[in-house]
């Protein structure tokens, strides 16, 4: 299969869904995790795996004694290794690369990289990992804001009676259910707090997977940009080494044990310090606005003044004092409710949702030029029986 064919594979994750095709249950920061994140590591899996970008991942040369196929698949499937001694050193005069030159075994330290073989399954398990908040929040709430905005998300077109009728049986469903909705907002902002356990528990994860690298990986590229070209040593090349050293061992004719030293070019790192970089850039902005999303979730839960402010300057609705009625009326899953059906519905349809829903519950925040077509309808037992139908299927 192609590259061009697998990385399409992934463009499900981040492509547009438009509102009249899928209700948004979450915010921009939540599906920054789920859908931008997963497809960010699923596409990383798929270019460390094409090999048609890189050719073979690694290649080595040793003194023709052992077979090239043979040396190529040992040293891939078991390990290679640079020397930390001989990181910095002139290169083509004191060592062949960057921490690869002259070894006395058990006098120097070495560092073992076998992390190459491991790359594209844990790119892919990470991505799981991001995706599985959603998960458990999409399970959490059931469908029940595409339940109750079916016919009603996006731009408003149908008949002006049948929305009317829509319209009520909403109001309605809401008054019916006011204070019911505390168990359901504890699930999106669980799933919150999961998204930023998750994004930092990932970047300890890759620090460990590149041996305690990761965390300053990002600040010593930046250093390394800024210094002198002749006087600086490249820490994506000490990370991600393109030349090492693999050693095997076989029986000579006289069934002596030989040795035998090789130089592996790791072509596949090239694409690797690119990938680590940007996701050491990435993980740091998701975690910051991760944070700021948990801090606004918890001013929401603990400060009435702001979800007052959010009814009046983002929905456009009310009066300060009729906004503060509405707020005192209802609770924090009352209001998650409100906010998530706000999204989803044309914001002039929404006002007279609210709108409505302050009349029922005699706030009189708003009171409207002309009589409302929704007083004036009977709300008959059937309707309720109806919509409580539509929301509990």
């Amino acid at each position: 299969m192609s590259v061009l064919a697998l990385v399409s594979s992934v463009a499900g994750f981040i492509k547009v869904r438009y509102l009249m095709d899928k209700a948004v249950i979450d915010n921009m920061v939540f599906r920054a995790h789920y859908r931008i994140t997963t497809a960010i590591l699923f596409l990383c899996c798929v270019l460390v795996t094409a090999n048609n970008l890189i050719g073979d991942p690694i290649n080595c040369i040793n003194d023709g004694a052992v077979p090239g196929h043979v040396i190529n698949t040992y040293c891939w499937i078991t390990y290679t290794f640079t020397l930390p001694h001989q990181q910095g050193k002139p290169v083509g005069t004191h060592v062949a690369a960057p921490g690869v030159g002259a070894y006395v075994e058990n006098e120097h330290d070495t560092r073992y990289h076998a992390y190459y073989q491991w790359v594209p399954f844990v790119l892919f398990f990470q991505g799981i990992l991001f995706y599985v908040p959603h998960w458990i929040w999409k399970n959490w709430e059931e469908g029940k804001i595409r339940m109750i905005t079916d016919g009603m998300r996006g731009s408003i077109v149908g008949h002006h009676e049948d929305m009317r009728d829509r319209q009520r049986r909403l109001v309605q469903y809401v008054i019916d259910t006011l204070h019911m909705h505390n168990v359901y907002a504890t699930g999106y902002f669980l799933a919150e707090v999961l998204n930023f356990i998750n994004v930092i528990m990932n970047m300890f994860l890759i620090d460990a997977f590149l041996g305690g690298a990761f965390f300053t990986y990002g600040t010593d590229v930046i250093k390394f940009s800024s210094m002198d070209q002749e006087n600086r040593t490249d820490p994506m090349v000490a990370v991600f080494p393109r030349l090492t050293k693999c050693t095997f061992h076989k029986y000579g004719s006289s069934g002596s044990i030989q040795k035998h030293d090789a130089l592996c070019v790791l072509a596949l790192n090239i694409l690797n310090e690119k990938i680590y970089i940007f996701l050491w850039f990435w993980f740091i902005i998701l975690a910051v606005m991760s944070a700021f999303a948990l801090v606004y979730s918890f001013a929401v839960v603990t400060l009435p003044s702001i979800r007052e402010t959010i009814l009046i300057r983002r929905f456009r609705f009310g009066t300060p004092a009729g906004v503060s009625a509405l707020i005192r009326k209802t609770q924090v899953g009352d209001f998650l409710l409100l906010h998530l059906l706000g999204q989803n519905m044309n914001m002039m349809f929404f006002g007279e949702v609210l709108d409505e829903l302050s009349r029922r519950l005699h706030l009189g925040n708003n009171i409207p030029t002309a009589p409302s077509t929704l007083e004036l309808s009977p709300i008959y037992p059937s309707d309720k029986l109806k919509l409580h139908k539509e929301t509990e299927a």
